[in-house]
């Protein structure tokens, strides 16, 4: 059994040695194919990363109007610290608004930095438990937003539904290019395996003539279509991951901050799913095209 296995790679690898310009060619479109759709998985990764960030940010901004005194703001700061669930309370003046947001610090906003301070809104964050539900978190703000000091209030969750819509759409997105990408490898494959045979057709008539079966023929075929669709996996997932740190490497740091999230790569068990389903489907386009060999 083993030394059969050791036979057929070695006949594998004389093949694509041999065909190595044919193989390279569709290494290279199951490449592209799954770049795409490792990008679209990318993506939907990261915005996943911020829906659970900000449907877990455990805080909430209260506006005040400008007509709010420090007194109305010390005595509402005394009645949040006495509400459940609510661990911690920080004033935010127009300056200090101003200032986390970075206006002073980022020279190339010079439309921002010359915004005066009172267009930075003064607040009242507030900081719940990262696991409280929502219909309670709520029903706090609704109570809230019912007093005359307060302007508005903000939770989040409506970025938060955005998000989870926009997470869907993605995953449906990359669902479709998914079925686009499987029936190119398919398609490629199986092109190349079937070419390849007819430039091998003595080598495999030699081998039938001599009472090779079905098996031990087909053998070499399918291994490199395997072969073949999880290089071209494991070359797209490459090229994912150079183009991945040349992007970081030029994003804005206060952006990553703003969101609270860094961007990362794919799991590795997700871009280890994609060189086994790659090699899944080169093996099974290659079973596919070489179907009617015992008819060659």
């Amino acid at each position: 059994m083993i030394s059969g296995s050791i036979g057929t790679t070695m006949r594998a690898r004389r093949g694509m040695l041999r065909e190595w310009r044919l193989h390279a060619l569709s290494v290279f479109s199951l490449a592209v194919a799954f770049a795409c759709l490792g990008a679209a998985l990318l993506v939907v990764t990261n915005l996943q990363a911020i829906q659970e960030r900000w449907a877990h940010a455990g805080r909430a901004s209260i506006y005040l109007k400008d007509s709010a005194s420090q007194l109305d703001i010390d005595a509402f700061k005394a009645a949040l610290m006495r509400v459940p669930g609510v661990t911690n309370v920080r004033y935010v003046s127009s300056g200090q608004a101003r200032a986390e947001f970075g206006v002073q610090e980022v020279s190339n906003h010079a439309e921002l930095a010359a915004l005066p301070v009172e267009a930075f809104p003064a607040s009242i964050e507030v900081d719940v438990r990262p696991d409280m539900p929502d219909a309670e978190l709520s029903a706090i703000v609704a109570k809230i937003r019912q007093l005359p000091a307060v302007d508005d209030v903000e939770t989040y969750q409506a970025w938060t539904e955005r998000l989870s819509r926009l997470v869907k759409g993605g995953v449906g997105a990359a669902a479709v290019l998914a079925v686009v990408v499987f029936a190119a490898v398919l398609a490629v494959v199986g092109s190349t395996i079937r070419l390849a045979l007819q430039r091998r057709r003595t080598e495999v008539e030699v081998l039938r003539l001599v009472g090779a079966t079905d098996a031990f023929v087909k053998g070499p075929f399918v291994l490199e279509g395997s072969a073949q669709g999880a290089t071209g996996a494991a070359f797209a997932i490459a090229l994912l991951g150079a183009l991945f740190l040349i992007v970081r490497g030029r994003l804005d740091g206060e952006l990553a901050a703003l969101i609270g999230v860094e961007p990362t790569f794919l799991p590795w068990h997700v871009a280890a799913l994609l060189v086994g389903l790659g090699a899944l489907l080169g093996a099974a386009a290659a079973a596919v095209g070489l179907r009617k060999l015992v008819t060659v």
